[in-house]
């Protein structure tokens, strides 16, 4: 037996099946670069920081590099806990 989904769920992938896009959770994410501590550039290379921080309250980090392609690669991070981050001229949490 079939289950039935809601027409607007639906989408065909480049070989023509088709897929439900399913909910896994919804929530707020930070995004943070590194800077040179004299200079305030960013740090050779372009790493970033990605927290994803869903409802449900378990963190996941990924670094974001940049590669030689143009697309950038997520590689996932120890969860580091509690710090903080510039903001303008001043630190705020996370």
């Amino acid at each position: 037996m079939a289950v039935k989904f809601p027409e607007e769920v639906l989408t065909r992938t480049i070989k023509g099946e088709i897929e439900v896009r399913s909910l896994i959770d919804r929530g707020q994410y930070v995004r943070y670069n590194y800077l040179h501590p004299e200079t305030g550039e960013p740090m050779e290379g372009g790493k970033v920081k990605l927290v994803l921080i869903p409802e449900s309250g378990k963190r996941h980090e990924f670094f974001v590099n940049p590669t030689k392609s143009k697309r950038d690669l997520l590689i996932p991070a120890a969860e580091k806990g509690a710090r903080k981050v510039r903001d303008g001229s001043r630190a705020t949490d996370l």
